[in-house]
């Protein structure tokens, strides 16, 4: 793997009466999705492979940002539903095996943890790291490169609320 993206889901609704696995995007979510797949593709961040939680809000997210990059390819991973930092890199890790990039749409807190824990171990500038340590909301997007060691870079963090979308919480 050479690059890394992650992803929270988009917005979704307070809850479903079959559970929170069944919860689906709000209408600002959908919206700020579509929003950070064409955010994406401006910044040159375009998948090989999306790698998504099998939860019905990750699932829609990834549906909406990938019609900007239509060529990924899709693994869909029931364990990544509320996966830790840990789980979620291994994941990654594992598609990136055969694909230079590869991004993961997920839940938090894991996906908050393995982008601060990336950031600190990539050497991020503090005012960097302290941004993302105050917010992840729904739809935020943090982009990573890989050296040939193995070692993260920070590539990009992006909020739906920095570019026109509503954010979250």
């Amino acid at each position: 793997m050479k690059r890394l993206i992650l992803m929270r889901h988009a917005k979704a609704e307070r809850s479903n009466p079959a559970g929170d696995f069944a919860r689906a995007l709000a209408e600002r979510g959908l919206t700020d999705a579509a929003l950070m797949g064409r955010l994406l593709v401006d910044e040159g961040l375009v998948p090989d492979i999306g790698v998504i939680s099998s939860a019905r809000r990750t699932q829609e997210t990834w549906r909406e940002v990938s019609a900007a990059f239509p060529n990924a390819q899709t693994r869909t991973l029931p364990g990544l539903y509320n996966a830790e930092a840990g789980r979620i890199l291994f994941e990654a890790e594992a598609a990136g095996e055969e694909h230079d990039t590869v991004m993961v749409v997920g839940h938090n807190p894991g996906m908050h943890a393995l982008t601060i824990g990336l950031l600190r171990e990539g050497g991020a500038g503090s005012a960097l790291i302290a941004r993302a340590e105050s917010r992840f909301p729904t739809a935020t997007v943090a982009a990573f490169t890989f050296d040939a060691a193995g070692r993260p870079s920070y590539d990009g963090l992006f909020y739906a609320a920095d570019h026109g979308g509503g954010g979250g919480e």
